[in-house]
């Protein structure tokens, strides 16, 4: 009786330090808030992150397209966790594109994974 007492104390602390060894992914997202020229949220704007054409990749960045509108603060996010794997060293740099009616804005943004990352973008005229 006391030897298996022993066994199942034993195996017990091995799952317990086992199961705390487990890191548990964080989600890797990209919060874009859209301000107008005098600084207050612009709802229903138009937001596109992408991998810039222009620059070469070393592989196909165009899967981490994505848009859409922002909500009535002036933010929208993006949730890039699928993309993500443990141990990969760094994430990516995306372009940002803000529009809402004649106003338009760019950035950009570096994500980093398991991180919520946050950037500001200013929507003004066209000149």
């Amino acid at each position: 009786m006391a030897r298996s007492a022993i066994v199942a104390s034993c195996l017990f602390l091995g799952l317990a330090v086992g199961l705390s060894g487990c890191k548990k992914e964080k989600d890797t997202k990209a919060t874009i808030l859209v301000l107008n020229g005098v600084g207050a949220p612009v709802a229903g704007a138009y937001v596109k992150l992408y991998a810039d054409p222009e620059i070469p990749q070393a592989s196909d960045f165009s899967r981490l397209n994505k848009e859409g509108i922002t909500d009535g603060g002036g933010r929208i996010t993006f949730d890039y966790s699928e993309f993500y794997k443990q141990g990969q060293a760094g994430f990516a740099v995306l372009d940002i594109l803000a529009t809402f009616d004649t106003l338009t804005g760019e950035g950009i943004i570096r994500i980093e994974e398991e991180q919520m990352n946050e950037e500001t973008v200013t929507v003004l005229p066209v000149e």
